[in-house]
């Protein structure tokens, strides 16, 4: 079968999408998580220096970003707000074993299937320190203007970094108003959030960090536009994790589903 051709309009707006996608990095106007909250989340990072958010859905698997992937010497670091070294006995260092991803990624978040699972060398111990978070059935829909919160260790707007955890509230926003903002060129099995006609949202969690909406983790920070944190009139975009359910299924056992 012959392969069909691309139109001008769409080779620009393809080239507008990877152009314009940034991988999401920053928490802004959020506030420090409190303390005793949010257990399942991860600092996944690389030479011991953080790069990415996830969050454990297992006691032996981190879901995260699949552009979160940096190759050897990753570990995760899970049961502490604050990720700075030393600054917490509660603090769990634990090695990455494998790195899986689905193999239509295409090493970019605006190509789609940002997704990705760190199977850890050993489990964590699950405690009130370090707990995990349900993820939706297969192919379960979520609506807009559902209130969500987004959480990382990223930018602030004011620091480039932080150790301590941010959390912020967004809204889902209505995929056919995300699709006319992103010119049409939308990847498949993503949601939207934040980022759009807001003032007090996020511009974008920490790569790889849970969208969390009535207690489960419905989606994976993935990307924003061009790091524009001002508001942009783009909405954030985050990976749908019901639509990979089966595929988490493969290499997860005994997953407990919202």
């Amino acid at each position: 079968m012959t392969a069909p051709l691309l139109t001008p309009l769409v080779v620009a707006l393809l080239i507008d999408l990877a152009q314009g996608a940034s991988v999401g990095v920053e928490i802004i106007n959020g506030k420090k998580a409190q303390k005793g909250s949010l257990q399942y989340m991860a600092s996944v990072q690389k030479d011991r220096k953080h790069i990415c958010g996830g969050f454990l859905i297992s006691p032996d698997f981190v879901l995260t970003a699949a552009h979160c992937d940096k190759g050897k010497n990753m570990s995760v670091v899970l049961g502490s707000h604050d990720i700075q070294e030393g600054n917490s006995e509660n603090t769990l260092r634990i090695p990455v074993r494998e790195v899986i991803k689905p193999k239509e990624y295409k090493k970019t978040p605006g190509g789609g299937s940002d997704i990705m699972l760190l199977k850890l060398s050993k489990k964590p111990k699950l405690s009130k320190n370090v707990k995990t978070i349900k993820i939706p059935r297969k192919n379960k829909t979520i609506g807009s203007n559902i209130k969500c919160t987004v959480a990382g260790w990223g930018s602030t707007g004011r620091e480039p970094f932080v150790t301590d955890l941010q959390i912020v509230g967004v809204s889902t926003i209505n995929r056919d108003i995300c699709q006319k903002q992103w010119n049409g060129v939308l990847p498949e099995n993503t949601i939207c959030a934040g980022g759009y006609e807001t003032k007090n949202g996020a511009c974008q969690g920490d790569s790889g960090g849970p969208l969390v909406c009535s207690k489960q983790a419905v989606g994976i920070v993935s990307f924003n536009y061009k790091r524009n944190c001002s508001y942009p009139n783009r909405p954030n975009v985050y990976t749908q994790i019901s639509k990979f359910v089966p595929w988490i299924k493969k290499y997860v056992k005994n997953l407990p589903l919202s």
